[in-house]
């Protein structure tokens, strides 16, 4: 029956062939999308894939940039270009002590003394 209507249209066995052709090459471009190499082929021969490690960042020590007291005003400090009073926090540090011409900053049950216009930073 279906040669019959192919016959009347003007139809060939040769289209038949290119029709059922075309539903198979559409049907292997479908599956090629899901095929997947579970490691790289050009891997040498037992080589596996390094784990990630972990990454822990650490917050930077605040820079201490001025220490400012007035005369019957409690000092502010500048640290990181952020005016902090005592107690006061920047970047997870809590501003614990200022001097004329050092600060202290703690995090963590850790203390460091920050002294202006110093090369060296002194842990506690």
């Amino acid at each position: 029956m279906v040669k019959a209507e192919m016959v009347r249209l003007g139809l060939g066995k040769s289209s038949l062939v290119i029709k059922h052709g075309a539903i198979a090459v559409a049907l292997c471009g479908l599956l090629a999308g899901y095929v997947q190499a579970s490691q790289d082929p050009t891997a040498p021969l037992g080589w596996q894939t390094p784990t990630k490690k972990p990454t822990v960042t650490q917050a930077r020590l605040p820079q201490l940039q001025g220490i400012v007291c007035g005369e019957l005003s409690a000092c502010t400090v500048i640290l990181n270009n952020v005016p902090v009073e005592l107690g006061g926090r920047v970047s997870g540090y809590t501003l614990t002590d200022i001097q004329d011409d050092y600060v202290t900053v703690t995090r963590g049950g850790k203390k460091w003394r920050l002294e202006l216009f110093a090369d060296i930073v002194k842990a506690n």
